[in-house]
């Protein structure tokens, strides 16, 4: 049968890339890409890094304000659903082209199966929360990647189509640090040592967009006196550049541009700690076994907190400076997102479903 496959940011990407063989063995693929990562530093080249068909609709929307990018999506995404009838559409995540993806396909009856289903931090400040809540209430199939996110949608009164498959980063994330081992020279690129320095990335509006709080941030981690590795994203490198604050980092910072997905992996495995406010790079760091101080009051992963492997500050530089020197991970790291195979598994359900249907 016919699948969409919807996708348009770098980390629908990751997770596409092990689902797609495995859809692909049994179904025709619909790919779209929204174009919603178009920025050249932030998109790469994705097919050829994470071996990717390359799209069958390249829908190229581009940047602009939550509404106005989700409807463009919207649009764009009917035309192309109307013409080729999927029997499904699989979106994924927490993206506006994951919402987009899941009204566009919703409305014209198309069943939606959600991968990543379930995720909650209740700040419904962030778009991320409002797009995963309303892509849930949607969808037919939810693929939950803890009992935790099983037990948020039971919650909301979702029980119906729900199932814990575990998480599809388990397998890619794998797959990415043995490609890591072999091809990249990040750490002799930038003169680094394992475990001798901290990785960061830091995006979020109320981290950039509020002077005082990224001024925190940077001082704290400057304070710590470790060297750090400092991804900056663009939307951050305009607002240092506002606020003045390019032209007076701490010494023991180490700037770079967004890397791609295989030499951040290769700097988070080998970093002694991950410093973000990144929900995927959360979950990534634990995988890898580093721990994770998150620059946010609350989060998805909340698994990864109560495993005390992560640890929440905010903005606070005092949190931030100690936490950076106390944290002290337990040895055990429990298999909180699953074993190997998840695709497979999401795979064999989609089958099972189709065939009811």
């Amino acid at each position: 049968m016919k699948i969409a496959s919807i996708v348009g940011a770098r980390p629908q990407f990751i997770k596409l890339a092990p689902f797609s063989r495995e859809i692909r063995k049994k179904h025709r693929e619909i790919l779209i890409d929204t174009g919603q990562h178009y920025d050249a530093e932030m998109a790469g080249d994705f097919f050829s890094e994470f071996k990717i068909p390359k799209p069958d609709h390249a829908l190229g929307i581009g940047s602009a304000g939550h509404g106005e990018q989700t409807g463009r999506m919207l649009i764009e995404l009917e035309k192309v659903l109307m013409s080729e009838q999927p029997a499904l559409a699989v979106v994924f995540g927490d993206t506006n082209s994951t919402l987009a993806g899941a009204l566009a396909a919703s409305k014209l009856n198309i069943p939606v199966a959600h991968v990543e289903a379930g995720l909650r931090s209740y700040d419904h400040t962030m778009p991320e929360e409002l797009n995963r809540v309303l892509t849930d209430h949607v969808a037919r199939l939810l693929f939950c990647p803890t009992d935790v996110a099983k037990d948020n949608l039971k919650r909301e009164g979702i029980t119906e189509g729900v199932y814990v498959v575990g998480d599809v980063m388990v397998d890619a994330l794998e797959e990415s640090r043995k490609a890591a081992e072999k091809h990249s020279d990040m750490l002799e690129k930038l003169g680094l040592t394992k475990r001798n320095y901290q990785f960061m990335t830091v995006h979020r509006p109320a981290n950039t967009d509020i002077q005082e709080n990224l001024e925190n941030i940077v001082k704290a981690v400057g304070r710590s006196g470790v060297q750090t590795v400092f991804s900056v994203h663009p939307r951050t490198a305009k607002r240092m550049h506002e606020y003045g604050l390019d032209t007076r980092l701490p010494d023991n910072f180490v700037i770079t541009k967004p890397l791609s997905h295989m030499d951040t992996v290769s700097l988070v495995s080998n970093a002694s700690l991950v410093l973000t406010d990144s929900g995927g790079l959360q979950k990534e760091a634990y995988l890898l076994g580093v721990p994770c101080i998150t620059l946010r009051d609350t989060t998805e992963w909340i698994e990864t907190v109560n495993s005390k492997w992560n640890v929440l500050v905010g903005s606070d530089p005092k949190k931030i400076h100690d936490t950076i020197v106390h944290l002290n991970p337990p040895k055990h790291r429990p298999k909180i997102f699953g074993l190997p195979g998840a695709s497979e598994r999401i795979a064999k359900l989609i089958d099972e479903y189709l065939a009811h249907e």
